[in-house]
């Protein structure tokens, strides 16, 4: 992603050296050697995907060194057209990357382009603007280990049992699979593919080692990988009162196992939720906070205290 925006910002071609230095994984490389391999490898899996990265000089007048850029003209899509449903399908897909991180990481980046004397054009990222927002902290440290190949430490906790271990994993990629987001990878300790729910990781994701230590196997399908690795669905068939904060919640409002009944006289809506283990269903309603409040069953309430008071000791 970053050579893909500083070749599509420039108006002009950039140099290898200038590339080195602008982009930091490339300027964190060890040698000139690994940073040939590393830029090598990543044009090619911009070519893959039908970027079409030019070569050329800036001066037609001069022999000057060659350089790099992205033709927005050729790069572009044209116009399309898209049935509802497939509207719909990468409207979701895009709110996988509506990130902080990553937006921050693009204005440091053309901050460090202009620094560096590359004349840019900020409309062209528009072309590539990612756009996502999902709730667990954990997920940008957790992405930002499968785009770089690095291995994570963290800190995890079992749906039936509340002690937490660590866990070191090499993680292939993140999947959104029935509501819940995962980190799907080879457990290194057990030596074999594993699935970690990531709003029960209970610390920082810490990485391990250094980037490209590892490689996704061939072949690998996450969703397939997912389905299979992922527990067996819970039987719902009890029901949780809960009160929620006007406007707040979607996710929880729209749950195919949710009712909304109708607003409270303090002007919250309560919401009549089917569900079956308590464990997992005290942490969906814990991680919005002041957001929703349980009503019933005790002991759900109970779960959701106790799990606050736990956020509350450790901060």
């Amino acid at each position: 992603m970053n050579l893909l925006i500083t070749l599509l910002v420039s108006r002009g071609y950039v140099t290898k050296a200038k590339l080195r230095e602008l982009i930091p994984d490339y300027r964190a490389s060890s040698s000139v050697e690994a940073f040939d391999k590393m830029f090598e490898r990543d044009k090619d899996d911009l070519r893959a995907l039908g970027v079409p990265i030019e070569t050329g000089g800036n001066d037609p007048r001069f022999d000057d060194e060659h350089g790099y850029r992205v033709n927005r003209d050729a790069f572009e899509l044209p116009e399309i057209t898209l049935a509802p449903d497939e509207a719909a399908v990468l409207g979701l897909a895009a709110r996988v990357w509506q990130q902080a991180g990553l937006a921050a990481a693009t204005s440091d980046a053309l901050l460090k382009l202009r620094a560096g004397g590359v004349e840019i054009d900020r409309e062209l990222l528009d072309v590539v603007r990612p756009h996502a927002a999902p709730d667990e902290p954990a997920f940008e440290p957790f992405w930002q280990a499968v785009s770089t190949r690095t291995t994570v430490r963290f800190g995890y906790r079992k749906a039936a049992d509340p002690a937490a271990t660590t866990r070191t994993l090499q993680p292939w990629g993140i999947v959104s699979y029935r509501s819940r987001w995962y980190v799907v990878g080879r457990d290194v300790e057990r030596d074999a593919p594993r699935l970690f729910r990531l709003s029960r990781v209970t610390t920082a994701v810490q990485l391990v080692g250094e980037p490209r230590a590892f490689e996704v196997p061939e072949g690998t399908d996450l969703r397939s990988l997912t389905t299979a690795l992922a527990p067996v669905p819970e039987t719902r068939d009890r029901t949780a009162v809960v009160r929620v904060r006007p406007g707040r919640a979607v996710a929880l409002r729209h749950d195919r196992d949710a009712e909304v009944v109708g607003p409270t006289v303090d002007g919250w809506d309560t919401v009549r939720l089917r569900f079956g283990h308590v464990g997992g269903t005290a942490e969906t309603m814990a991680a919005y906070g002041p957001d929703v409040v349980v009503d019933a069953p005790e002991d759900l309430r109970a779960a959701v205290r106790e799990l606050l008071a736990a956020v509350v000791r450790s901060a």
